[in-house]
């Protein structure tokens, strides 16, 4: 059997997290509900009347999905091969969901994501320049040993 590469696995958690943070916007325009609001109301104001966290989980799940499955411009940017960019924006991504009643799921996916993606940084590992391809073997510089 292969070598488990943790990146690949945590860009696929969080690609279904921001398709999933997509949908959950996208019905929150419809049946806007803070998922805090057993606690207090006081947060009703970011869903209804202006729909602003729905809004931001609409774009933070575009974007997410931009990044994880990368378009061409960004495709093999430094960017898109930070795994350090990623731990920074996801949680920012898993708080935004957590907030809406909808995106609860994609918030706990975030996080399991985010778990994975300090997993492979922690043990060095580098996203390629290539979306889905496998870091070459015989350590050249920047690209990391499998």
């Amino acid at each position: 059997m292969g070598k488990l590469i943790k990146n690949h696995w945590a860009r696929l958690i969080c690609l279904t997290a921001a398709i999933y943070q997509i949908a959950a916007a996208l019905e929150g325009f419809f049946w806007p509900k803070i998922f805090w609001d057993f606690l207090t109301k006081n947060l009703d104001g970011g869903v209804k009347p202006v729909p602003v966290l729905q809004i931001l989980n609409l774009l933070f799940g575009i974007f997410g999905v931009c990044y994880e499955w990368p378009i061409k411009p960004l495709a093999g940017t430094s960017l898109h091969r930070s795994i350090e960019a990623r731990l920074i924006l996801f949680p920012v991504s898993a708080l935004l969901a957590a907030l809406l009643y909808q995106a609860t799921n994609p918030a706990i996916y975030y996080t399991i994501g985010m778990v994975v993606y300090f997993w492979a940084y922690s043990e060095g590992e580098v996203v390629c320049p290539t979306p889905w391809t496998l870091p070459r073997r015989g350590g050249h510089p920047g690209l990391g040993k499998v």
